[in-house]
C-alpha cells in the first residue's frame, strides 16, 4: 500500500503551561464533536505551551473555538501522511524532501494499531507547493 499524502489546514493556540490547560482546550472540541487527525503540544517557554491541531473538519473546529473563546495563533498548512508501518518509512519521506532541497521545519511521527503508521510534517509556508510535488500529494 502506498503512502497517503495530503495538505491539511493547522491551527496553534498558546496556553499557560500548567495543570488543566490541555484538558479545558480539548474538553471543548469534544463537546462540539470536533475529530483531530493529529495533535501536538509542547513547551515554548515563559510558562507557555503551543497546542498544535489537525481537524477532520476545519470549518467544525474554528465553530468550536469562537463557541469557547479560543483564539488560535493561524491557519496555515501542513503536510499529513499515512501508510504501512515499515522501517525506513519516515527516512523515505526525509530523503525525498532532502533532495528537493527543502528542509522540514518539525514533524511528529507514531505507529498506529493494525500496522499502520501517520506523520504530520512541517515546512515552511513558502515550501509547501515544492514539499507537496516531492511528496506526490
Amino acid at each position: 500500500m502506498a503512502d497517503t499524502i495530503r495538505r491539511v489546514d493547522y491551527f496553534y493556540v498558546e496556553v499557560p503551561d500548567r495543570p488543566g490547560e490541555g484538558f479545558r482546550f480539548l474538553s471543548s472540541l469534544k463537546e462540539a464533536g470536533v475529530n483531530l487527525l493529529s495533535l501536538t503540544a509542547f513547551p515554548i517557554g515563559g510558562g507557555r505551551s503551543q497546542i498544535d491541531v489537525v481537524p477532520e473538519d476545519p470549518a467544525a473546529l474554528e465553530k468550536a473555538a469562537k463557541k469557547a473563546g479560543i483564539t488560535f495563533k493561524a491557519r496555515r498548512q501542513a503536510l499529513f501522511v499515512q501508510g504501512k508501518d515499515r522501517p525506513g518509512a519516515v527516512a523515505d519521506l526525509a530523503r525525498r524532501l532532502s533532495d528537493a532541497g527543502i528542509n522540514i521545519h518539525s514533524a511528529n511521527a507514531a505507529c498506529g494499531g493494525g500496522g499502520g503508521f501517520g506523520m504530520i510534517l512541517w515546512v515552511a509556508q513558502k515550501d509547501l507547493d515544492a514539499a507537496a510535488k516531492a511528496l506526490g500529494a
